[in-house]
């Protein structure tokens, strides 16, 4: 990190071959580091919610750009626009204003005369436009003069430096100032797509973001010194598979067209050998485009959206040569297949998240815990960077990582039960460690949220640096902590140590700027004692839809029973006393009177406390009904319950188990199969016993009577499961996710900021 500030400082007055070795000494460390996530980054391959697809049917959109950085690059213009038409591409050539060249009208005209787009690049091209908000915007005037007299519609900074807020002074129709992902570059927060976005102003008009998507000819040929277009012809296919904007950045000045070897210099062929390839391969499924032709389409299905000029938008664009593709753009796109999902209005609230950065906290495992990693995924495929400080499960887990779009840094430090005081040491060295590790980020790294999940509630002090540098903060109450601790040590609600973790509950919730939480009955319980009920928003623990795929019920079922085939009850999740799985075991012991085929399958790490029940399950004789299968991942755990006839979460009382609405719930009537449940406040803000079976909380006699009935009345079972399945459609992932995306849109909307875009 330090090498990295210090090179941002430095790369504008460094000699180039020095700045190539700086480069190449940072990329080769960093490119260990991420491996999964560069040059693909699969949460970067999402398609907006509602997006129409591109004009025409067209699988993808390919773009081609040239930043011009000096004269010699200049000089090559002509030679570089002249091998592209050969070949029947158009470009856009962005020149630096005021840089060490002047730009001539002649080449600015002979690039409009046969179809190429001329932008503008940085102002001076030397790392200074960034260097404080006042003279951006002093030098932004002098951006806009050099717009309008090239008639130009689109910019991009030096460096790939970028403020998206700042960038509003400019009257640009698009910027291009950003990546899906490319860790190398000295500011590396991608942006996580390979779709175009909107930034809104204050007054409603904007412009587009268009981000590179396929890595610079620079980080190729100069950096890592590749010898073949492979990366490239790689991450092409990726993108056309995914329907997204295939933009690559080039440069003339690094670009050979003589055949000689030089330093800092490579092989035009290479360029040339690429767009013969993309010819070739994807010559009719392509739209090949010019950036201000992706520009006007974007604004095209937001609707009324304006150039900076306040005119409606045009949708001609010019025709390319010897390429298949549409010579205007039609208003309607009736022809391609996507066009009937079109909701804008639903995309452009989760939009305005791209190129913001997150720090997340949590005190487990990622990803093993699921609602963080949700959490975190989502906010990643909105284009959020998304840095995140754990826990490590275990010595095989790598200190960093990145997975899915999500840094991830390991705290070499395991979260093990044990007492009272164990559990307060664990916490406070944790938050110690996760406290530095912000205040020293932030001081190298702007965030512009911090996501703390609690256990601990008071973990939300690592968030002080931050905030005080204007973050937003997030806090995550997964469970009420004094009752949950209530509940694993047995203590009073009027014990010293619990009302002093409600006093810590309010004054965590009084730091954050927004509470989240998991259901109603938590939220009424946090409003009652500690916070504003308006500052509290439910986002439910609802599975992940791309695993748990809906199945209507009885859409697996037979109708008749073999004889030889058990009655399987299914209990996962969490082996401790208060989820009571020990009352299952009890519930089986009654029910096999009446059921002899009945069995149970319990999944989960083992514990101490099952190993007490396994004791009681051999002491029962139920040794051969009883099969505990061990821990499973969510994609066997779907298996699991696709086999079984019957979920029970058997839980004990407790002021705990009364607030709690648990997932499992969800995960069983996904997949279409009957559920039992406890009878209680938490359950019921959502279920009737309509559309759930449950029993009294604690009862195994009355749980057992719900198994029989599941047993000898399966028809009135099922159509309890369709009710049931109504409830879950309400509350899917899909629409949790989007609750969440918006919420923390709205957040960031709401800081005192010059600029600051606005919802649409």
């Amino acid at each position: 990190m330090l090498l990295r500030q210090i090179y941002y400082f430095l790369k504008p007055t460094l000699p180039r071959k020095l700045r190539l070795v700086f480069r190449r000494f940072q990329a080769k460390r960093l490119r260990r580091r991420h491996i999964n996530s560069w040059p693909i980054s699969q949460v970067a391959g999402r398609a907006p919610d509602g997006w129409p697809g591109w004009p025409d049917g067209k699988e993808f959109a390919f773009v081609l750009t040239h930043d011009v950085e000096g004269k010699k690059g200049l000089d090559r213009c002509r030679d570089l626009a002249e091998m592209e038409m050969r070949l029947g591409f158009r470009s856009s050539f962005n020149f630096v204003p005021e840089g060490e060249y002047a730009t001539p009208e002649s080449i600015r005209d002979f690039l409009a005369t046969h179809g190429f787009e001329v932008g503008v690049h940085d102002l001076r091209h030397d790392g200074s436009l960034y260097s404080s908000r006042k003279k951006f915007a002093a030098n932004a005037q002098k951006i806009n003069h050099y717009l309008e007299a090239w008639q130009a519609v689109g910019f991009r900074s030096a460096f790939m430096f970028h403020d998206l807020p700042w960038l509003q002074d400019l009257n640009i129709l698009y910027d291009a100032s950003t990546f899906d992902t490319d860790p190398f570059e000295p500011q590396p927060d991608g942006v996580n797509t390979i779709f175009p976005f909107w930034i809104s102003r204050n007054d409603g008009s904007g412009y587009v973001e268009l981000p590179y998507t396929l890595p610079q000819d620079s980080t190729l040929f100069l950096v890592f010194q590749e010898p073949s277009i492979d990366i490239w012809k790689r991450k092409l296919d990726w993108v056309a598979q995914h329907g997204g904007m295939a933009l690559v950045n080039v440069h003339p000045d690094y670009m050979n067209f003589d055949g000689r070897r030089r330093s800092l210099e490579y092989g035009a062929q290479l360029y040339q050998d690429f767009l013969e390839h993309v010819a070739k391969r994807y010559r009719h499924q392509c739209w090949f485009a010019l950036p201000r032709d992706v520009a006007r389409y974007v604004c095209d299905y937001i609707p009324g959206f304006h150039e900076p000029n306040g005119e409606s938008l045009s949708t001609t664009s010019v025709a390319y040569p010897g390429v298949d593709r549409p010579d205007s753009i039609p208003s309607t796109h009736s022809s391609s297949p996507r066009t009937s999902s079109r909701q804008p209005r639903t995309v452009s609230s989760a939009w305005r998240l791209r190129g913001k950065r997150v720090a997340m906290v949590l005190f487990s495992s990622y990803p093993a815990d699921p609602r963080p990693r949700r959490a975190a995924e989502a906010l990643a495929n909105e284009g959020m960077q998304v840095d995140l400080i754990c826990l490590s499960k275990d010595e095989k887990d790598p200190k960093r990582e990145t997975v899915n779009g999500i840094d991830i840094l390991r705290i070499p430090y395991r979260n093990r039960r044990g007492s009272t005081f164990q559990y307060l040491f664990h916490y406070s060295t944790f938050i110690l460690i996760s406290f530095a590790l912000l205040a020293m980020r932030s001081l190298t790294r702007r965030y512009d949220v911090v996501y703390v999940h609690n256990m601990p509630d008071i973990l939300v002090l690592s968030s002080l640096v931050p905030k005080a540098f204007g973050a937003k903060v997030i806090l995550d109450l997964h469970d009420p902590m004094p009752e949950l601790l209530m509940t694993i040590f047995s203590l009073h609600q009027e014990t010293t140590g619990v009302r002093f973790l409600k006093r810590l509950e309010k004054w965590s919730m009084a730091l954050a700027d927004s509470v989240l939480t998991v259901n109603l009955a938590c939220k009424r319980l946090f409003a009652s004692r500690s916070c504003l009920p308006e500052k509290i928003h439910v986002i439910m623990n609802t599975p992940d839809e791309q695993i748990f795929r809906f199945r209507p019920a009885g859409s697996h079922a037979s109708t008749t029973r073999s004889p030889s085939k058990p009655f399987v009850i299914m209990y996962h999740g969490t082996l401790v006393e208060r989820n009571g799985v020990d009352l299952a075991v009890d519930a089986l012991a009654r029910v096999r009177q009446s059921v002899p085929i009945a069995e149970l399958r319990v999944y989960g790490y083992a514990t101490p406390f099952l190993k007490r029940v396994m004791d009681s399950v051999r002491h029962k004789g139920l040794h051969e009904a009883v099969h505990y299968l061990g821990p499973k991942p969510l994609e066997d755990i779907v298996a699991a319950i696709g086999e079984c006839d019957v979920g029970v979460i058997p839980n004990r009382r407790s002021v705990f188990t009364e607030l709690n609405t648990p997932t499992r719930i969800f995960e069983y009537l996904a997949l279409g199969k009957p559920v039992i449940a406890p009878r209680t406040p938490g359950v019921h803000d959502y279920f009737d016993d309509d559309s759930l079976l449950c029993f009294e909380l604690g009862n195994s006699e009355d749980l057992a009577r719900k198994i029989e009935y599941v047993f000898f009345h399966p028809s009135e079972a099922g159509e309890i499961v369709k009710r049931g399945q109504e409830v879950y459609l309400a509350h899917t992932w899909r629409q949790e996710r989007l609750s969440l995306v918006n919420l923390t849109a709205e957040l960031l909307s709401s800081r005192d900021r010059p600029n600051s875009a606005k919802p649409l």
